[in-house]
């Protein structure tokens, strides 16, 4: 078997985030690191891939430090890398993203067969969600979104999602994508015998010309979406700040009675 993991190099969300000229995240130098979300991913393919035999390959598109996304994957488990990186896919929105993302898996493909794309459920950074369904549309892939437990019997994968006041199993035979949500499992951390093995491990960066794509139909110039205005989110003027000076436990819980709080 032959996962795709796609990751997402995303500011951390314990840092100080900007917003560039353009209006949009500022996402190369500073603080960055493997979206959250995508752990998850990379764990239910490293962990299929254990029960059944195979290799996972971590693929990334962004700027150069986005690079340390895949080698997060390869430091987990993951037996290959691919870093898709190019000035002109810079502005790209989810569409353009996905385009990129598309050409790199049939590219993969190439080399041997693909059976199984995996994403996390949403990137950090837009929350946006619509890159899988994007992403297996290009592909013209089925999609089984926001699982929850995923199993593969023979060449047919199902899996299990919670909904507000329901369950439902999907199942499709392979090749197929799939989306697995933050309840999917508990990502591992890599230990140091895995960071040490990832050193050894090939990292292939790709360019559109590499890849097929014209530039015309990705980056800002491609783009479907426009950022007509951005601004930082002005500090709350509403924020109640006690500082313990022995009495702070009886002043929050009076707040919280007045507000209606509990």
């Amino acid at each position: 078997m032959r996962i795709v993991v796609c990751v997402k190099h995303v500011p951390d969300i314990q840092s100080d985030r900007t917003l560039g000229a353009d209006g949009r995240t500022v996402r190369d130098g500073g603080d960055g690191t493997l979206n959250e979300l995508d752990e998850n991913a990379l764990e239910a393919a490293l962990t299929l891939v254990e029960a059944h035999g195979g290799e996972v390959v971590a693929l990334t598109v962004g700027p150069d430090d986005a690079v340390d996304a895949v080698r997060k994957g390869l430091q987990m488990g993951a037996e290959q890398a691919v870093h898709v990186v190019d000035e002109q896919i810079a502005g790209s929105d989810v569409l353009g993203t996905a385009t990129v993302l598309a050409a790199a898996v049939r590219h993969i493909a190439a080399q041997g067969p693909v059976d199984l794309v995996v994403t996390g459920m949403a990137g950090l950074d837009g929350l946006t969600s619509v890159l899988p369904t994007a992403l297996a549309e290009l592909l013209d892939l089925p999609a089984l979104l926001l699982a929850r437990e995923v199993d593969i019997d023979g060449t047919t994968v199902t899996i299990r999602r919670d909904l507000d006041h329901a369950s439902e199993v999907l199942r499709a035979e392979l090749p197929a994508l799939l989306s697995v949500t933050d309840q999917a499992n508990e990502a591992r951390y890599p230990n140091f015998k895995g960071i040490m093995a990832a050193r050894k491990k090939p990292v292939t960066t790709l360019t559109l010309a590499d890849l097929g794509v014209d530039p015309a139909t990705v980056g800002s110039v491609g783009a479907r979406t426009q950022v007509l205005e951005a601004a930082a989110r002005p500090p709350r003027e509403d924020r109640v700040l006690i500082t313990d000076d022995g009495t702070a436990g009886v002043r929050l819980a009076a707040y919280l009675v007045e507000h209606k709080l509990v």
